[in-house]
């Protein structure tokens, strides 16, 4: 079964030209589901702390009676800072590499 053409464009870059910090998850995702470890994180680094962060989030709703706020932060901000090295390394690294 051919997935990849019922996977969503990316609006960006669809109207704009450029790639967003969320491009490749979709495509990250799929090779993961795969078992490519290897080509899902270097198709989009950052999957894995933003299926960290959507579990953290999930158990969160699920069991009202802890408090995850503080994981959910420190989920978010360093799946943040792996999108933005994400980013950064996929559209530089191929000027000097």
């Amino acid at each position: 079964m051919d997935l990849e053409k019922y996977m969503f464009p990316c609006l960006s870059k669809t109207l704009f030209g450029m790639e967003c910090l969320g491009c490749g998850f979709q495509r990250g995702f799929l090779l993961l589901v795969q078992g490519d470890f290897y080509g899902a994180f270097k198709m989009y680094p950052a999957l894995f702390t933003t299926l960290l962060f959507l579990g953290i989030v999930s158990l969160n709703l699920i069991d009202n009676n802890r408090n995850y706020k503080k994981w959910i932060i420190s989920s978010a901000i360093l799946n943040g800072v792996f999108m933005i090295v994400g980013y950064f390394f996929k559209h530089y690294s191929s000027l000097y590499f």
